[in-house]
């Protein structure tokens, strides 16, 4: 048992190697041979192909004869894996990806929101209440300000109810992790954050879904008003 838990921990160390590599497109479009990259993570083949077997049930991979094993376009890669999620969100985000974080959390975080006002449980709307109070005293910048605007969120995806909403929540924590970044460099748009998170957190408390909803449309907005220029300005293809 202890020999097999070292195996599957030295597995997903490999796989997280071979994706550090991939989105820092240190391999190009094809991967090398599987003994090259034994030898590189100093593993045995069967490591190695059980994290590439890993990756490739991801859609990350494909394995073509006389090719070798090619790099899929990330666009391709299976979103609704948690592990596949944090990995595609460390890659430097292109335009395209930008467009397509945000309308993601238009279409799930303002109907996550509207259910929370509806179902969520008292012990669920405290828990949106204690993230907030978290959440407003800290600044961009400090340490901790991302978690707790992740903590938020994910409190708002759990509250709903809704058994899908609450596995997505790692796509919202890497879509605010690559949106936040680029919002928070503009001087005044701390306070709006503030105001718009209050404004979402108030109507789940009056128990309003359809506020709940405006509101929470009414927050992603303003990051949407920020990043539109990136995503206008840098017209790119899907892959």
């Amino acid at each position: 048992m202890e020999q097999a838990n070292k195996d599957r921990s030295l597995v997903s160390k490999v796989m997280d190697g071979l994706v550090t590599g991939i989105v820092e497109e240190k391999y190009g479009a094809i991967l090398p041979p599987q003994d090259v990259l034994s030898k590189e993570f100093d593993v045995s083949r069967t490591v190695m192909r059980e994290a590439l077997s890993m990756l490739l049930a991801r859609d990350m991979l494909d394995v073509r004869p006389k090719i070798g094993t090619r790099i899929r376009p990330m666009s391709d890669w299976r979103m609704i894996d948690e592990d596949v999620v944090n990995w595609r969100f460390r890659a430097k985000p292109d335009p395209l990806f930008l467009r397509d974080v945000i309308e993601f959390r238009i279409l799930i975080e303002p109907r996550a929101s509207a259910q929370a006002a509806a179902r969520g449980s008292a012990a669920d709307i405290a828990a949106i209440r204690e993230a907030f109070e978290a959440f407003r005293a800290i600044q961009p910048g400090e340490s901790s300000y991302q978690a707790a605007d992740e903590l938020f969120h994910a409190r708002i995806m759990v509250a709903s109810g809704n058994q899908f909403f609450k596995q997505m929540a790692a796509i919202i924590r890497g879509a605010l992790s690559t949106v936040n970044p680029i919002v928070n460099q503009k001087d005044g748009l701390w306070e709006r954050a503030v105001s718009t998170h209050q404004r979402v957190l108030e109507a789940i408390e009056r128990r309003d879904p359809k506020e709940a909803e405006i509101a929470s449309l009414a927050m992603i907005d303003y990051a949407t008003e920020e990043i539109g220029n990136k995503l206008t300005s840098e017209p790119s293809e899907r892959g």
